[in-house]
């Protein structure tokens, strides 16, 4: 069966704009101190006090004179003087973020900006051009209006729909500063992208994946039997054919990459963990939260993954499982009893540094299946709304399963984070 012909002119044209904050947190850092941002050599750590500590943001000079990133740990940064070391600060950051919103106001209404991180957001611009001008004009404003109000640097990309606005950005506009990206470009600018991880929304498992079938570009996923994908991955084959041919039908704010919506929850412990039993009692807590990020979207999902990861001290590596339910849940004790499950089968007795969870396979959480061996489901599933609904009010500590006081707990802790770092 031969592929569909895509008519460009059967989609929505839009004018998205993808606008990228530069080296957001650095810069923040720099200018509150009154430094150039694109020219001192400054570094956000998680936490100065602990050598270990996460590089969550460089400067553009950092990267290139001392090849610190982030992802870089404090150890590897140079005792050097002209070297500036600041712990993040995420309560300031937010709100400078804020701010920058707000200044989007001025040119789109609120329902045509869509914040995707603290750094990055999409506009729609097209009820904006009568006011302002074209896309582009309109994107050279809003870089010269941060330039002058926050003195930040930006890049936008411009694309007829999320997806390609994106990889505008990404591919384009992050080396010019401004760049658009229209359907007459797939061929050129989409199709030739390699490796597939420099797609957005392909990620390195589903790479090798697709690489094992001879797909290694963007362009042979594009002219791949769509009958072929989508027997391979079901729905997720049909966004991934068109999402090669730049077709994304997403409004403005819903996920981009409908068919890998899940609810996860990752986290780098701040110490080895030998015994297995204080794992658990990690995994317990996360378990927790990503049923209160599906039942926050009132959602539910079939499939639980659990990832483990070994100490670097002892050769690292670990395993990613998941184990699919009969019916969709979002209660925190189902999502529990697998993850305790795939624990038990796939755990090598070693030292464990990360623990990964994710909720995945999601459908609505309107109603639930009553199950004559669980008679008190419906209760477990209002009770979890209940909780969620007190922590909400009173804060992340106001409720906290018993493992969290012990040794091993780390929810207490995290609780007094914002963003996962300390609220400075």
């Amino acid at each position: 069966m031969k592929n569909p012909v895509i008519d460009y002119t059967k989609f929505p044209d839009r004018h998205v704009l993808c606008v990228d904050m530069k080296s957001f947190y650095a810069s923040c850092a720099a200018i509150m101190r009154g430094l150039d941002p694109m020219t001192c050599h400054l570094a956000v750590v998680a936490d100065t006090n602990r050598k270990g500590s996460v590089v969550l943001a460089a400067s553009p000079a950092m990267k290139k004179d001392y090849g610190i990133r982030t992802g870089s740990r404090l150890f590897e940064i140079p005792s050097d003087p002209n070297i500036v070391i600041v712990s993040a600060q995420m309560r300031t950051y937010l709100e400078i973020s804020s701010e920058v919103t707000r200044l989007f106001h001025k040119y789109v209404p609120r329902e045509s900006i869509h914040t995707y991180s603290v750094d990055e957001s999409f506009l729609e611009v097209d009820g904006s051009s009568r006011m302002f001008g074209d896309a582009r004009k309109i994107a050279s404003l809003i870089l010269e209006e941060l330039e002058d109000t926050f003195h930040l640097k930006a890049a936008i990309g411009i694309g007829p729909n999320m997806l390609m606005s994106k990889l505008c950005l990404d591919l384009e506009a992050k080396k010019k500063g401004i760049a658009e990206w229209t359907y007459e470009d797939v061929r050129t600018k989409l199709w030739p992208v390699a490796p597939l991880s420099e797609m957005w929304g392909i990620g390195p498992r589903l790479e090798k994946r697709l690489n094992r079938m001879g797909i290694s570009s963007v362009g042979q996923l594009a002219t791949y039997p769509l009958e072929r994908l989508e027997k391979t991955f079901g729905v997720m084959g049909n966004q991934l054919f068109y999402h090669a041919n730049g077709v994304d039908l997403s409004d403005l704010g819903a996920p981009i990459i409908q068919g890998q919506i899940s609810y996860g929850k990752s986290q780098i412990l701040m110490r080895d963990y030998h015994d297995p039993e204080q794992v658990q009692h990690v995994i317990l807590e996360m378990c927790e939260e990503v049923a209160k990020r599906a039942r926050n979207n009132r959602k539910a999902g079939r499939t639980i993954s659990l990832g483990i990861g070994y100490s670097k001290n002892e050769g690292g590596g670990g395993f990613h499982r998941s184990r699919s339910l009969e019916q969709p849940t979002n209660i925190t004790m189902d999502i529990y009893n697998i993850c305790l499950q795939l624990f038990a089968s796939f755990y090598e007795q070693k030292t464990v540094r990360k623990i990964s969870i994710a909720l995945s396979n999601i459908e609505e959480d309107t109603s639930m299946q009553l199950n004559l061996f669980d008679i008190g489901r419906d209760r477990k599933r209002e009770l979890g709304y209940v909780m969620d609904s007190i922590r909400d009010k009173y804060g992340k500590d106001a409720l906290l399963r018993a493992v969290s006081y012990t040794e091993a707990g780390t929810a207490l802790h995290r609780s007094k984070l914002v963003g996962g770092h300390y609220a400075e």
